[in-house]
């Protein structure tokens, strides 16, 4: 079996019974939140969507967006969306990065260089990146 996406990190937000804590990121549906479309099973206490695709309920902590991953084959990647303020950009590239999932991280530093390079000609795609890692 695949490692798990949360490989016994006591730490990490997620919680103790979420999907990704069992499963390799792909291998479970992440939605907004908790509902009665994916009741916790009673015989494990994990949630599942009706077709039995196991669910995590909280994106915010696992650093993926909302998808059907498992259930529907997304794609695993994060939308990148840079303010139109230059003084905003560091900012917002943190709470971006340091809320991503660490295999989104890659492709978060490519569309951040690529968006800032059209989009701010003038800053460095480079200097703005360390500035919103630091």
């Amino acid at each position: 079996m695949a490692e798990p996406f949360v490989n016994d990190d006591v730490l990490h937000l997620a919680c103790g019974i979420c999907p990704s804590r069992r499963f390799p990121a792909g291998e479970f549906d992440v939605w907004a939140r908790p509902t009665k479309e994916c009741p916790f099973n009673p015989a494990d206490g994990h949630r599942y969507a009706p077709d039995g695709t196991p669910v995590c309920v909280h994106p915010e902590k696992v650093g993926l967006p909302v998808g059907a991953y498992k259930s529907e084959n997304a794609p695993l990647t994060v939308d990148l969306h840079l303010p139109p303020d230059p003084s905003e950009v560091v900012p917002y590239l943190h709470d971006v990065l340091y809320g991503a999932a660490p295999l989104l991280l890659e492709g978060l530093i490519e569309k951040a260089t690529a968006q800032i390079r059209v989009q701010f000609p003038d800053l460095d795609p480079l200097t703005v990146l360390r500035q919103a890692l630091s």
